[in-house]
């Protein structure tokens, strides 16, 4: 082979990721900015940079543009071979991850109403999107490409749904764990009507239609053997799934169990693709198996990297398939719009009837039915093996596309508006008696800090799996065999959910972590030498990084303050700032600066106080700046008068400078000269000018 021809494939591979990564991260950012699904911003990423849009433009040594059609040679598909292996290999990690955060015990618990409605939904959908075809394609109701129209409808978004579902706290209502074993099931369901489909695919390209018609006997030959295939690999996941996460952790390392997890899922997906069936229903099996144990959410956090790197750039590869000019043909809307109507209808009707049996209300099962309209990622992998398989052109692609798209972007407003109307959506109240969750409240989120910290500790020293990819938003997990704690902090607040058998365990160990970071505390105030702590915050002579006048305020500036106490020099100082800027919340300012007070004085030496906090009451950092030449007592280190007060505030949660400047003001300070300076000025600024050290060298 060419070693010329290789490197200059390989060139062009990298260049392509290249652009697919930058234009997934800013679409996929722009579609949250307005609320839309990610997944819709990556897949329009990959529309408007692919062969049918901005990627056939000629460039500089790409005279067909980047992403040109020419460059294919002799390929089905309008993307490269090499571009298409890596949209696959993160359709398989998309699919393992879907597998590995499905609550098995979840679906079995709530297994006969989640069945039954899932049963509705997806029987309903596959009946009305196949016969869509058949009607519009003018052919017979066995036509692959008619039975694959069905498939694709039945296909729910597990992740989309709960996202939802989880935004407006129902994830764990009657309604929310239904819809997600519903969900559950009817993509179960849609992977053994894929592994079906893909045995009679073998069968019509093998043998060709018998006398006009389909070898029925060839065909329920591949299928119960793809079936039993499928139903094999699973149960033997499940019995041996706790041996398998026993062997794994024989490898100690999370991060090395976690990428052989994900080296289990790649070999199924071989077996089955060489089996016939698709590599997705492999990569499914193992996550399943593996969600059962206790290193699922290891794995999950250890995989998030490489699923954020891969899986976007599967969307905008599908998005890449997409011929702009059939999405606005007349036919292509035309069959889009009529199948779409059929595809949400289904779900809604097809999983609200069978939940009104069930014991829900009209609106419980108008959420049931809204929550499993969005098809998502799994139909996009669906419609994506169809077109590479053959089964689906350019237009019946572009039509399972348009239909995921329009799912996808109207569930989430609709079912967040059922989700908000009053009342319950079961006929009789439902009361689980083995759900605990206990509560905790402190004073500061600095207190709830040190306390989820030294749990997750105490949790990691019982023997316990954590899951922190969560912990920016409050969330996170402990797991160990068949006990799980999802731990939540809310601000101040920390609750713990678990079963009711393990309610004791947990409030134990949270009333042990109190009592230890209470030693710790005491221990702490008792040997710090607080005093000469504080004396060495002036008594330093670094160069400054941050520019501090930048912060600094005309207006927030006062030459004569006239407090003579503390707290009258922290509100007269606040009342600077709040005169100044709209975004301020005095009261929690003067609160979270007082309390900062309250610890420890933030009285120097040389007449400096520089009281200081983070807070919830601003939304960047603000500085004022005081003198009081006769000096006020402030708690200083060395008893003396203050008379130079500069008062800072910082965003509780924002990423700011903030003990950068502190360190910058101090620096400053420290110099004689720097101190006269502001007791001589006669103007704002000339005070901000004292400074600007930077400018005087």
């Amino acid at each position: 082979m060419d070693t010329h021809s290789i490197n200059e494939t390989m060139a062009v591979l990298a260049l392509q990721l290249g652009i697919i990564l930058f234009a997934v991260r800013f679409f996929g950012k722009l579609a949250l900015r307005f609320g839309i699904p990610q997944v819709l911003g990556e897949l329009s990423a990959g529309i408007i940079v692919g062969p049918y849009a901005l990627g056939s433009i000629p460039l500089p040594g790409f005279p067909q543009g980047i992403f040109g059609l020419s460059n294919l040679a002799a390929s089905s598909l309008p993307v490269s071979t090499e571009l298409y292996a890596i949209a696959t290999i993160a359709s398989v990690i998309l699919l393992f991850m879907s597998g590995l955060e499905t609550d098995i015990g979840l679906f079995i618990r709530y297994s006969a109403a989640g069945t039954l409605i899932g049963l509705g939904g997806a029987a309903l959908s596959f009946l009305t999107g196949n016969l869509v075809g058949v009607f519009l394609l003018d052919t017979s109701f066995m036509d692959p490409r008619c039975l694959f129209l069905g498939i694709l409808s039945m296909a729910t978004s597990l992740g989309i749904t709960a996202r939802i579902l989880s935004e407006q706290k129902k994830l764990n209502s009657p309604e929310g764990v239904t819809t997600m074993a519903a969900a559950v099931f009817d993509d179960v369901l849609g992977i053994i009507a894929l592994a079906v489909l893909m045995g009679i695919v073998a069968v019509l390209s093998l043998e060709g239609p018998a006398d006009g018609g389909i070898n029925l006997e060839a065909i329920l030959l591949i299928a119960g053997k793809a079936i039993i295939i499928w139903l094999s690999f699973t149960l033997l996941g499940f019995v041996f799934s706790k041996r398998l996460a026993l062997f794994l952790k024989f490898f100690k390392s999370s991060f090395d169990f976690s990428i052989l997890a994900l080296g289990v899922a790649l070999l199924l997906a071989g077996i089955f693709e060489m089996q016939g069936l698709a590599m997705i229903i492999g990569a499914c099996i193992a996550g399943l198996s593996l969600s059962r144990t206790d290193i699922a959410p290891v794995i999950q956090e250890r995989m998030q990297g490489i699923e954020e790197f891969f899986v976007p750039i599967f969307f905008a590869v599908m998005g890449m398939m997409v011929n702009v000019r059939d999405i606005i043909n007349p036919y292509v809307l035309t069959f889009g719009a009529i199948y779409l109507g059929t595809a949400f209808l289904s779900k809604v009707v097809g999983c609200g009837l069978p939940a009104m049996l069930m014991g829900f209300n009209v609106k419980g099962a108008l959420r049931i039915g809204v929550g499993m309209v969005p098809r998502g990622e799994v139909a996009l992998i669906l419609a994506g093996i169809g077109i590479a398989t053959g089964i689906l052109n350019q237009q019946l692609f572009s039509v399972a596309v348009l239909m995921t798209l329009a799912t996808t972007l109207v569930a989430p407003p609709l079912l967040g508006a059922v989700l908000k109307l009053p009342g319950q959506g079961t006929k009789k109240p439902v009361k689980d008696d083995n759900h605990s969750s206990s509560f905790w409240h402190f004073r500061t989120e600095e207190i709830a800090n040190m306390v989820i910290n030294r749990l997750l500790r105490d949790l990691r020293g019982e023997g316990f799996y954590i899951q922190t990819m969560y912990m920016d938003i409050g969330i996170s997990q402990a797991r160990k065999d068949d006990i799980i704690f999802i731990i939540h902090r809310d601000d101040t607040n920390i609750t713990i959910e678990t079963e009711r058998n393990n309610e004791h365990f947990i409030k134990t160990l949270v009333y042990e972590v109190i009592v230890e970071l209470y030693g710790v505390i005491q221990e702490l105030k008792e040997n710090s030498e607080s005093d000469e702590l504080r004396r060495e915050l002036l008594d330093g002579d670094s160069p400054t990084r941050e520019k501090l006048y930048t912060y600094m305020d005309p207006e927030c500036i006062s030459l004569d303050l006239q407090g003579e106490t503390k707290e009258e020099i922290i509100l007269e100082m606040v009342n600077l700032l709040s005169a100044k800027h709209r975004s301020f919340n005095k009261d929690w300012v003067i609160r979270d600066v007082m309390e900062r007070e309250r610890i420890m004085s933030t009285g120097m030496q040389y007449g400096i106080a520089l009281p200081h906090g983070r807070s919830d009451g601003v939304d960047r950092i603000v500085i004022a700046v005081g003198i009081k030449k006769e000096g006020v007592p402030f708690e200083a280190i060395d008893n003396e008068l203050s008379r130079f007060f500069i008062l800072t505030v910082c965003p509780r949660k924002e990423s700011e400078p903030y003990i950068q400047l502190l360190t910058d003001i101090g620096s400053i300070l420290h110099f004689e000269e720097a101190r006269t300076a502001l007791l001589k000025a006669e103007s704002p600024e000339e005070v901000i000018a004292v400074f600007r050290p930077q400018e005087k060298a």
